[in-house]
């Protein structure tokens, strides 16, 4: 999961400043939504990143129930 927090930092910090400079451009696409909108912006980056930690939440619990002795003796 911290690399999952850690991707998902890394994707905030270049996906915000872009999108906030990407918005003067989509500005006549928004209809009721200003471009610079804080609510939407934050509901936005609210989804992505609980999709983002239900993405990596499955495979890290699944990871976490294997014991490491036989899955090193499987291989």
């Amino acid at each position: 999961m911290r690399e999952v927090m850690a991707m998902v930092a890394i994707g905030y910090g270049i996906g915000l400043p872009a999108a906030w400079f990407a918005s003067r451009l989509v500005a006549s696409l928004l209809y009721g939504v200003e471009p610079h909108d804080p609510p939407a912006i934050a509901a936005a980056v609210a989804a992505l990143g609980i999709a983002a930690m239900l993405a990596g939440y499955v495979p890290a619990a699944r990871a976490a129930r294997l014991d490491p002795l036989r899955a090193l003796r499987y291989e």
